[in-house]
């Protein structure tokens, strides 16, 4: 049994090194591992999980570039598959603004990612994982849509299933289309996270506290919705915390919210009181806020401990 497996995206992400800088100014870049559940799995890893990702990369250098630093961090890469076709997809980000990056996506005309078959990972392990953590943008296109769900299904809303919102609307036809899928996920999941606005997207409801409500009524245990510099607000039906932002200085908003997955996850699996994994997941989202990359600066629970000591310190 693993403690977790996340489902969809994966890239080469290039990240410029120039701050407020466009893509029509000069830049230079550095080059990661991306696409945000990829991203939790390594960051689950990086606190001491056995952690997987189902996904798929092209037949080419980038390919192989991204499962030798899976390997690295610790990720479980068996159901890392490989396209003979599609090429490793792209994203380029450019700093500008540092907290709200623009990005680019190459993953014309198809992403491997969108590829994924329900045979890909066997039902025992879907159904036997500690947490199943499905990206919505894993359910907008292609085969691995239909997987996703039905690896969803399987679980039988057996915790902990875990849907992140994660929005990206290039990859939809519409809001409209987006909200039906997500709707759907809801049926299957434990856990609910966005922000503000996937939490719209989601359920119509903008508003941190109508939001968490409309997520509670469509059955999940725990809704968490991202509030930006005012915090998170974690809700269940037995009570509601609202949990302050770890003050830092932003180098790239980019991966904050994957490393706060990550910490999520730890604190599902070690059964941490839901203010308690409020905490950590926003120091993780932080840690990785105050880099330039997202996978290569995943946190370790030792780095957390460090940022929330030195934080009540300061308090």
């Amino acid at each position: 049994m693993i403690d977790l497996l996340t489902v969809g995206r994966i890239s080469v992400d290039l990240y410029s090194r120039e701050l407020n800088a466009g893509f029509d100014d000069p830049q230079t870049f550095t080059k990661s591992v991306g696409g945000s559940p990829t991203n939790v799995a390594v960051a689950a890893a990086r606190l001491g999980h056995t952690a997987a990702v189902a996904t798929k990369v092209g037949a080419d250098p980038f390919g192989a570039f991204i499962r030798e630093r899976l390997e690295g961090w610790g990720v479980d890469t068996r159901f890392v598959g490989t396209h003979p076709e599609a090429m490793t997809p792209l994203a380029f980000a450019a700093l500008d603004p540092p907290e709200d990056p623009q990005i680019l996506f190459y993953r014309w005309p198809y992403a491997p990612d969108t590829t994924l078959v329900e045979d890909d990972v066997p039902r025992d392990v879907v159904t036997d994982c500690k947490v199943l953590w499905m990206s919505l943008g894993a359910l907008a296109a292609g085969t691995t849509a239909q997987a996703g769900l039905a690896w969803m299904a399987a679980r039988g809303r057996v915790p902990h299933v875990v849907l992140d919102l994660d929005y990206r609307p290039t990859m939809w036809a519409s809001i409209e289309a987006a909200r039906v899928v997500a709707q759907q996920a809801l049926d299957h999941c434990t856990v609910a996270v966005g922000n503000r606005q996937e939490c719209f997207m989601a359920v119509g409801q903008e508003d941190p506290d109508a939001a968490a409500d409309a997520l509670l009524d469509a059955g999940v245990s725990l809704a968490i919705v991202k509030m930006g510099a005012a915090g998170v607000l974690l809700a269940t039906t037995d009570g509601r915390w609202r949990v302050p932002p770890t003050p830092i200085e932003v180098v790239c908003g980019l991966g904050a919210g994957d490393a706060f997955g990550g910490a999520l996850v730890h604190g599902l699996l070690l059964g941490w009181d839901v203010p308690r994994m409020g905490e950590y997941a926003n120091a993780a989202g932080a840690f990785v806020a105050a880099q330039l990359t997202c996978a290569d600066a995943m946190p370790t629970v030792s780095d957390l401990e460090a940022l929330l000591a030195n934080r009540r310190e300061i308090a």
